[in-house]
């Protein structure tokens, strides 16, 4: 039985920083732990490779990050919790065995990781940003935490989200607010905005990330990095157990939440997505998870569809700009493009699933609060669309049914379309990173679109084109706004199909402009 200190860090960016003692408690000299600054800014693979060839240690690579969260987190406040001395343990662990056996624990052997303060760390304070979990300390880990763990990651700490990740921006009433790292008047987006912050600003190398609205894949393109939304049908490719919500306790979860992979390139996006991809603990005695490789090597073959734009949520002018040049850019490569055909309807496809979301989202209600659900939904007329929202959260199981099989045939539709095209290429969000209007009620809360108001909302309609049907789909940089935000776009495959997805990515990285880091961040 391992016994693993139990972590109640306070809620300061401060109290984070404090934390941390020196580097110089460990027996190498302080030369031999600089020399690993640079690698700390490096992809994961790069380090990973470092490590395994003993060109520097886990301890020395974990103090190269600690260091940087204790100057930087302050302004930026991703790293929420924090087990200093918990990972200098399992680093010295890590370089022991390395040292003693010369085979790595796993593939992710000694690399320090945050990870969101949704999933639940055994002996850690796991909170959701919420003040009823302000206490919980898991005795057990969440699957994928288990998995990051057997690999022979480090875990250092977690990340910022909304309360119970319910918004599309981060801050709680415990930690305060995680603004974005390339300009703190604009939101780093939720509800994975902690993640995507800490990845983008050099705290960790890789992170896990959550989807049921985008929360994963909208802070990525607000953050400027890479994020994966994994492939889900009935049961999702990589195990939820341990999410946060559901509520501790829960084995079951929402029927369309996904975990995801967050990343610096593209390559450690397939690097993380091999550790964390396998079924739930209850199934490995009889099922595996095997993603099919990718369909095609080189992107002159691939069949690509590109919606730049559509009435029902148009882009700015930045945004259609930039899947212009993109489309010139794959067809240039000698792939096939079709930037006509629509896979589905978008008005249709969003309202199914709002109401699945809703529908959902109900499930950990108090019986109080849900019996004044109830009781408010019975005085709107059943084709009223303000009653969206209650109708869909107190609705019969009877009409949960039917709108699953609309889903099932949505997910035929799209299966219909990827016959024909191998990827499709969209938005990631209409605009690149908005203001941040935590203290804004959210009634009052909009977005501009050239110039226009547009719904707060409006900012994960084009990620939700997945959502629902648990398709494929991965978030990229592409390039920047004038005033030096990133801008990204979306590449959605067919179900299963997440390593086309990211070939796709790969290839199409090496010819668009390399992510930018925060300048603040940059060093």
């Amino acid at each position: 039985m391992i016994l693993r200190r139990t972590v109640l860090a306070t809620a300061t960016a401060a109290a984070v920083t404090a934390m941390i003692r020196p580097a110089s408690a460990h027996p190498r000299t302080a030369e031999a732990t600089r020399s690993a600054a640079a690698l700390r800014t490096r992809p994961a693979s790069e380090q990973l490779a470092a490590l395994r060839a003993r060109q520097v240690t886990s301890r020395e690579l974990l103090e190269q990050h600690l260091e940087h969260i204790a100057k930087m987190n302050p302004q930026l406040n991703a790293v929420v919790t924090l087990d200093a001395e918990g990972a200098r343990a399992a680093a010295d662990k890590a370089d022991s065995h390395l040292a003693t056996t010369g085979t790595p624990l796993g593939a992710l052997h000694g690399l320090p990781m945050t990870v969101k303060d949704a999933l639940e760390v055994e002996g850690m304070r796991t909170t959701c940003g919420s003040p009823t979990l302000s206490d919980h300390v898991p005795d057990r880990d969440a699957d994928v935490i288990a998995l990051l763990r057997d690999a022979g990651a480090i875990i250092v700490g977690h990340t910022n989200v909304p309360t119970m990740c319910q918004d599309i921006q981060t801050s709680n009433p415990i930690f305060g607010t995680t603004p974005n790292p390339f300009d703190a008047t604009k939101t780093a987006g939720g509800s994975s905005g902690g993640p995507a912050a800490a990845v983008a600003a050099g705290f960790t190398s890789l992170e896990i990330g959550s989807d049921l609205a985008g929360s994963l894949r909208l802070p990525a393109a607000y953050c400027g990095v890479y994020a994966l939304r994994t492939s889900r049908g009935t049961s999702p490719v990589v195990p939820t157990r341990g999410h946060i919500p559901r509520l501790p306790g829960w084995t079951t979860s929402s029927d369309m939440i996904t975990l995801g992979p967050i990343a610096r390139t593209v390559e450690d996006l397939d690097l993380l997505l091999d550790v964390i991809t396998a079924p739930s603990p209850a199934d490995r005695a009889g099922w595996k998870i095997d993603l099919p490789a990718p369909t095609k090597t080189k992107l002159a073959h691939y069949r690509v569809g590109v919606w730049s734009d559509d009435p029902y949520c148009r882009v700015d002018a930045d945004t259609r700009a930039l899947l212009d040049q993109v489309a010139d850019l794959v067809r240039g490569l000698g792939a096939t493009v079709d930037d006509s055909t629509r896979p589905v309807d978008f008005t249709d496809s969003d309202n199914l699933f709002q109401r699945l979301m809703y529908a959902t989202a109900s499930a950990t209600a108090t019986d109080e609060d849900f019996a004044t659900d109830i009781a408010a939904a019975e005085k709107i007329p059943a084709d009223d669309p303000t009653g969206l929202y209650l109708h869909s959260r107190t609705m019969r199981h009877r009409d949960w049914c039917v709108a699953d099989e609309a889903r099932q045939e949505l997910r035929a539709t799209w299966d219909t379309y990827f016959a024909r095209h191998d990827v499709l290429i969209t938005p990631a969000v209409p605009t690149a990173a908005v203001p941040d209007q935590t203290n804004t009620p959210a009634p009052q809360r909009y977005i501009t679109v050239d110039g226009q108001k547009r719904s707060f909302y409006d900012q994960t309609s084009w990620l939700n084109l997945t959502s629902a049907v648990g398709l494929p789909s991965l978030v990229l940089p592409a390039g920047t706004t004038s005033a030096g935000l990133p801008l990204s776009l979306q590449i959605i495959g067919p179900y299963l199909g997440d390593r086309t997805v990211l070939e796709v990515a790969r290839q199409l990285a090496r010819k668009l402009p390399q992510p930018v880091r925060p300048p603040a961040f940059a060093n």
